[in-house]
């Protein structure tokens, strides 16, 4: 069996100490494909660190977070297009609104949306979107920017079936699905059951968002088994197959 996390932060500060065992533990779950995004030019070294270890397992993505969208974003954005420019990148990420910590830098947010997404078409790849209390904003932002050249994963999807609907019809684009599906109050569950299982790819955000039971705690790779689990029951299917079907759609979305 082979799991893919398409979103996890491997290298970052709170998974350092024991990083070994942390990916020890997620092979011996069946997890073989780990997908890095990048935050911002303070975690680029870490994130490239860990593609060296493995390149056929970890796949490190550059882009600029919206949470990282601050004065320096032009800098930062500079330096994105710098590295997007001088080798390969599995995707464009993760990119994105966030409404829920810094409402006042939104425009920011969507100049370094719309830049960042431009850059994945003309390098044709996928982008990873963080949208956290910014379901409205993005789709306006889609609205301008999507066409037949742009693909990608709307990370950690928690919500409605209408707003799922809106991005499936996207085209290009999957739900990735973490650990909230575990959380009994989030009725993600209900959402998914009226979903094709061929329009979701399973992710981590390690070490945040850490699943039932292990929620509260640091996230781990591993626990995309978890996920999984949680997934394969709502679409009343084997585990195994659940696996098959999640990891081969993260290979249309990122080509590897």
């Amino acid at each position: 069996m082979t799991l893919t996390d398409t979103h996890t932060h491997l290298y970052a500060e709170q998974l350092r100490e024991d990083l070994d065992e942390v990916i020890e533990r997620a092979e011996r779950a069946g997890v073989k494909r780990f997908f890095l995004p990048n935050i911002d030019s303070s975690s680029i070294d870490a994130m490239l660190q860990l593609e060296q270890r493995d390149p056929q397992r970890f796949f490190p993505m550059m882009g600029l977070h919206p949470c990282s969208v601050k004065e320096n974003f032009e800098t930062e954005l500079k330096l994105v297009e710098t590295w997007l420019a001088k080798r390969k990148f599995v995707a464009v990420g993760e990119i994105g609104i966030d409404l829920y910590w810094d409402k006042s830098t939104l425009p920011q947010q969507q100049e370094a949306f719309r830049r960042q997404a431009n850059w994945a078409k003309h390098y044709q790849i996928p982008i990873i979107i963080h949208a956290r209390e910014s379901f409205d904003e993005i789709f306006e932002l889609m609205e301008e920017v999507n066409d037949d050249q742009l693909t990608g994963i709307f990370h950690c999807f928690t919500g409605t079936l209408e707003q799922a609907q809106t991005i499936i019809g996207y085209g290009g684009f999957k739900l990735g699905i973490g650990g909230v599906v575990t959380f009994k109050k989030a009725a993600l569950d209900l959402v998914l059951k009226e979903i094709d299982v061929q329009h979701i790819v399973l992710e981590t955000d390690s070490p945040y968002l850490a699943p039932t039971p292990y929620r509260g705690k640091r996230n781990e790779s591993a626990y995309v088994l978890e996920v999984a689990q949680k997934v394969a029951d709502i679409y009343e299917m084997p585990l195994e197959e659940l696996a098959r079907i999640t990891t081969q759609n993260s290979k249309e979305i990122f080509g590897v």
